[in-house]
């Protein structure tokens, strides 16, 4: 409990934009003095991943989004950009703050920043208080047996089900004290594309910010979840929830989906989506333990892999959709125009990269990082080792996609293609770029001297 003391108490806002269910800005009004919400554009801190394309799209909107909640509330949203921990001690000067409040990150980099704002916050006299809000479980209270971390899903999701539930979303607040300070224009961070301004399709496919996720979330209980189990590998049937880039920017609290799904009607279609939520929380398991995820192989084995060095021609193709695969070339052109890509055939085409075109993990993952309006720290790099084989519980070396066969399996009436390709069976259609089964064969002999992994 944040105890009441003079001078307003700070919210500080990250990756969790939204009012409702948003624990620190709960404390923080309730301690009874002004609330100063700031959110802190930090590209500058060390070891800070500056954002993608897309996620810088994502911000930009769901920043508009959050400053209207809070002026709803009558707070307001003050902006500022710079190194966080400076940021942060030019602000308590500047408002005499009595205290600040926080949710958690979970990157290496991030806790090191909150690490050094709480200690200088604490050593000018401020209170200053973190909070749960983007996990489910906190990883550090998730451990074997012996008290370590978890490197296999199955055994770490027995786990976090064998503790207590997740608890209820906090209700938003009826109304905000807030504190109106100068600050930051937020069109001149530059977060939107301008020539060329590529983001049509993202501003067709998408409506950021914690209303629309909400809108999301129901939609998708009500209308969705019964049949996830049987068509959510189904790429042309519109049938998983499309909530990750919401609860990448926390615009609704992964405890908010969890109990919308948990009350509905008991099915394997719920206890699917639900273990998907799962595989969140493991990704950012394996994020807290290995800070470097997106950067060093989990499985030191795959450091002397023989990746290929990729032909500027090849990855362009690739990265274009434009490699004469049908599948892959739809993903790749879904996710350039959408900023999106259906989790089945993301694992198609990031497994075509690598043990088709034999193209370092890495390569593919900083793509979808720029390209992806869901681009997580967590789930992105643990997603590109498992398919890579060289992470946590990762796809056996022997598991090669094959897109013709994935395509007939998930998408036998070409709907999905054929929205993305429509030159799929015209002379325009490229050959592809490279011959599945050879490259197969040439991938499993460069698994196989590897050993076992």
């Amino acid at each position: 409990m944040i105890r009441p003391d003079d001078g307003p108490t700070i919210v500080w806002f990250r990756d969790d934009l939204r009012v409702s269910d948003n624990p620190a800005l709960t404390a923080a009004i309730a301690r009874g003095a002004p609330v100063v919400a700031v959110f802190v554009f930090d590209e500058e801190s060390s070891g800070i991943r500056p954002l993608g394309s897309a996620s810088r799209w994502w911000l930009h909107h769901s920043l508009l989004s959050l400053r209207a909640s809070l002026e709803g509330l009558g707070g307001r949203l003050l902006l500022r950009r710079g190194a966080a921990q400076v940021e942060i001690a030019r602000l308590i000067g500047e408002t005499g703050a009595g205290a600040i409040t926080w949710n958690r990150r979970y990157g290496g980099a991030e806790r090191a920043v909150d690490t050094a704002v709480k200690a200088d916050a604490l050593a000018a006299g401020v209170i200053a208080h973190s909070f749960g809000a983007s996990l489910l479980f906190e990883p550090w209270t998730v451990q074997t047996n012996s008290g370590g971390e978890f490197s296999v899903f199955s055994p770490f999701w027995r786990a976090c089900q064998a503790g207590a539930a997740p608890r209820h979303p906090l209700a938003a607040p009826d109304r905000i004290d807030g504190v109106d300070l100068p600050g930051d224009d937020l069109d001149d961070w530059g977060l939107l594309p301008t020539r060329p301004d590529w983001a049509g399709g993202l501003r067709a496919a998408w409506t950021p910010g914690e209303d629309a996720a909400q809108d999301r979330l129901a939609a998708f209980v009500d209308e969705k979840l019964a049949g996830y189990a049987a068509h959510r590998d189904e790429p042309g049937t519109l049938s998983t929830s499309r909530l990750s880039p919401h609860l990448r920017w926390g615009e609704i609290s992964p405890f908010s989906v969890w109990h919308a799904a948990s009350a509905a009607p008991a099915s394997k279609s719920r206890v699917k989506f639900l273990s998907e939520l799962g595989w969140r929380e493991f990704s950012y398991h394996l994020l807290f333990h290995r800070p470097d995820l997106a950067s060093t192989n989990y499985r030191s084995e795959f450091d002397r892999f023989p990746w290929v060095e990729p032909k500027p021609r090849l990855l362009a193709a690739w990265q274009q959709g434009k490699t004469g695969v049908p599948l892959v070339d739809a993903g790749m052109r879904e996710l350039w125009q959408t900023g999106y890509l259906h989790n089945r055939v993301r694992m198609v085409t990031a497994s075509f990269l690598v043990k088709n075109l034999m193209v370092d993990w890495r390569i593919g993952e900083e793509w979808f990082w720029d390209t992806l309006v869901d681009a997580d720290p967590a789930s992105n790099a643990a997603s590109w080792q498992w398919v890579a084989g060289s992470g946590a519980d990762a796809a056996p070396y022997f598991r090669i996609f094959n897109p013709l066969l994935q395509a007939e399996k998930f998408d036998p009436e070409s709907r999905y293609i054929r929205a993305f390709v429509p030159e799929v069976d015209t002379a325009d259609f490229p050959r592809p770029i490279v011959d599945l089964a050879e490259s197969r064969r040439i991938a499993l002999a460069a698994f196989e001297r590897l050993g076992p992994v």
